[in-house]
């Protein structure tokens, strides 16, 4: 099926006025089978059809095609994907390169190659495409009470035992009292003492377990402490869980992404081993191109393919210098759909939900490039309380934050942070206790049942995703798919969001149907249809094989199917232009109260503005490629003065990591990624005005799901 569209990618068929997401584009066909969220799952490499073109130049992303273009000086670190069958090594030492890491996953190969010789090796026969190794960065008790996981533990009886969860971080402290395990249960993996079943160090190569950042640890801990130090005050989200520390940041809290990639290479390996079912990501990367071809994503979902579950923080670029609100800071990886996005909120220090809010940090969507729908779910990630590691430099340049437990120790034994890279492992946690509790979860029933189960507030999707993280009702939902008898009564309480983000489309009502095609580990998140044409989320005519479909309603004659499409109500679009502006998220009506940014807006309304095209400087743009944008975050040119996320770091060394926005970092003469989390973030100011980036319209009666962000 194709649909023709106008310049402004609105449907000129005469259809209705309903929208799903589309690419952006202009005057083009575009088919239904290629939309944005659907991606076929070939032996090749995910991106091997984008840069199949002769010029040397057509397989270079856009950060380093703006190098080669601009002959700059200096070398750059790069990901060249490799041709099935063929070897590069040759082609890289006769243009004076470097090998690095081979990167298997995604067949690919770390290369440090001049600039001026980019374009060369990118027009080797043995070469795919080439992308930027990018700098990787860390994101920087009451929460388990908040989000319910101490219930689970008490009441229900979940902790974690015999699910092993991999952080990929700055590594784990050689010993911390938290990460024991006292009790008599043989699922528990203990190694030395200690519940981290295995460390592998892709920064220095050591074997004995260490952190001398501090962020590894202090994520360690939310997931899997116990506690100890203060008789359980303390305890993490899932206390017998076992980990896999996987080391890819050094002291500083600064990494490349091909780290990143070898450790996921690791973990997919290396599963069944040490029954790895989750991964942390506390970590992000700028976001240079879709996630479609990114490498760092792609490894991401072959993790995801072999049915682990991969969480990610959302990134900590929530407000501007101003420190008013701003949208689509999300990092990589967590721009890809089948990642799970966290965002944080504030507990105020309380164990009430009624005064939690969303931080003013936390990032919010649409992603860059892809323009997708994110975070997932916003879970605690203030001021949270976790383990400490004496040798790290955490230890010294945030002593401030250490605290003491109630059990006397040579040092003191927590610290406390502030970031989404805190939020993350909420969810890291409340996955391995869901799984212990219904081991046949696949990563798409678990995003699906976190969704679901979580309590909304009232912010809009693209800041709350579908709502602050719910662990007791995310357990019980996974517990009752696996226990539940005949004419049982679905579980469900006041607070449930009710709600999944199927890639930018929102299903809200109905219930979750565990046995769903939509939740396969071959179906990807958001995707509208599978490879063989079938239709995941909803459809015009259900026969036989409904009970595949992703949930019920009460149509009689479609039990399965999520919404019928006999409904005329357009007032719930999602993306449109509906003169209801109440339910539109990005629009054209300046008086709309929910628009973030569109083509009318005038002054006042523009204060949460993150980026327009109609500006001649876009001095204040947060995402653009022009050579003039000063004060740009997003960028792939090589000379930008005030870049945030970019590539104009002459040193070849990536900047350290400062995660806690409450903690000032020190002073640098080139503004590097650490402003973005001082107590005053020097991030774009976000404030432009005028009409926005084209963004290509489909629409198609049986894809669209409404529903109001």
């Amino acid at each position: 099926m194709t649909l023709r569209t106008g310049r402004d990618g609105r449907r000129t068929d005469g259809g209705h006025n309903k929208a799903v997401w589309g690419i952006r584009g202009s005057g083009s066909i575009v088919r239904i089978t290629l939309a944005l969220w659907f991606l076929a799952h070939a032996a090749a490499p995910l991106y091997a059809s984008s840069n199949k073109g002769s010029n040397g130049k057509d397989k270079l992303d856009p950060v380093l095609a703006a190098l080669a273009e601009k002959g700059s000086v200096g070398r750059s670190r790069v990901i060249v994907i490799v041709k099935r069958g063929a070897d590069p090594s040759d082609d890289v030492r006769k243009l004076g390169g470097n090998l690095g890491r081979r990167l298997p996953l995604i067949n690919g190969q770390v290369v440090e190659l001049s600039n001026g010789q980019l374009k060369k090796l990118a027009g080797s026969s043995a070469v795919e495409s080439m992308h930027v190794d990018r700098a990787l960065r860390a994101h920087l008790n009451r929460a388990a009470v908040t989000i319910g996981a101490r219930a689970v533990q008490e009441d229900l009886g979940f902790d974690g035992a015999g699910v092993g969860v991999a952080i990929i971080d700055s590594g784990v402290s050689s010993w911390h009292d938290d990460l024991t395990y006292k009790g008599t249960n043989l699922n528990v993996r203990v190694v030395g003492g200690q519940r981290v079943a295995k460390f592998v160090d892709f920064v220095n190569g050591r074997t004995a377990p260490y952190d001398d950042n501090g962020h590894g640890t202090h994520i360690a801990g939310i997931i899997a402490g116990n506690g100890y130090d203060t008789n359980g005050a303390r305890a993490g989200i899932a206390p017998a869980a076992h980990l896999v520390s996987l080391k890819v940041l050094s002291d500083q809290g600064a990494g490349y992404i091909s780290n990143v990639i070898a450790a996921l290479d690791w973990a997919v390996m290396n599963k069944a081993a040490y029954n790895i079912r989750v991964i942390n990501l506390s970590v992000g990367a700028p976001i240079t191109e879709s996630f479609l071809t990114d490498p760092l994503t792609v490894a991401a979902k072959r993790a995801v393919d072999n049915g682990i579950v991969v969480v990610a923080a959302a990134g900590n670029l929530g407000r501007n210098k101003l420190a008013q609100p701003q949208y689509g800071g999300i990092t990589s990886p967590g721009n890809a759909p089948w990642v799970f996005t966290v965002g944080a909120s504030n507990t105020k220090g309380t164990v009430n939900r009624n005064d939690d809010t969303v931080a003013d940090y936390s990032s919010r969507g649409p992603t860059a490039v892809d323009l997708g729908a994110k975070p997932d779910v916003i879970a605690p990630g203030t001021g949270i309380v976790s383990l400490s590691d004496p040798t790290s430099v955490f230890y010294q340049t945030k002593s401030a934050y250490l605290l003491t437990g109630t059990l006397k120790t040579a040092y003191k034994p927590y610290l406390s942070l502030t970031g989404t890279s805190m939020a993350a492992p909420m969810v890291a946690g409340t996955a391995a206790l869901m799984i212990q509790a219904n081991p046949k979860l696949t990563p798409n029933l678990v995003k699906a049942i976190i969704e679901y189960t979580a309590q909304k507030y009232a912010y809009d999707s693209l800041t709350q995703g579908a709502g602050f993280l719910n662990t007791r009702g995310a357990v019980e939902l996974a517990r009752f798919f696996i226990t539940s008898k005949a004419g049982q009564k679905y579980p469900s309480a006041k607070p449930w969001s009710r709600t999944i983000l199927w890639g930018n489309q929102r299903l809200t009502g109905g219930v979750i149907k565990p046995a769903g095609t939509a939740w396969a580990t071959s179906v990807t998140w958001g995707a509208a249809f599978r490879d063989t044409g079938e239709n995941i989320v909803w459809g015009t005519t259900c026969g036989r094989d409904c009970d595949n479909i992703v949930w019920g309603t009460s149509l009689l004659d479609a039990d399965n199917i999520v919404w019928g499409t006999l409904s005329r109500d357009v007032d719930n679009i999602v993306w449109g232009t509906s003169r209801d502006g109440d339910n539109i998220v990005w629009g054209t009506l300046a008086a709309d109260t929910n628009v973030v940014w569109g083509a009318q807006c005038a002054g006042a309304n523009c204060e949460n503005v993150v980026w327009g095209s109609s500006l001649p400087d876009l001095d204040n743009i947060v995402w653009g490629t022009q050579l003039d944008a000063d004060n740009i975050v997003w960028g792939t040119c090589g000379d930008f003065g005030n870049i945030v996320w970019g590539t104009s770091d002459e040193s070849g060394e990536p900047p350290p990591l400062y995660d806690d926005p409450d903690t000032s970092p020190p002073t640098f003469e080139v503004l590097t990624f650490d402003s973005l989390f001082s107590s005053d973030p020097a991030t774009a100011d976000g404030t432009t005005s005028g009409d926005p980036m084209t963004i290509q319209v489909v629409a198609q009666a049986t894809t669209l799901i409404g529903g109001g962000f």
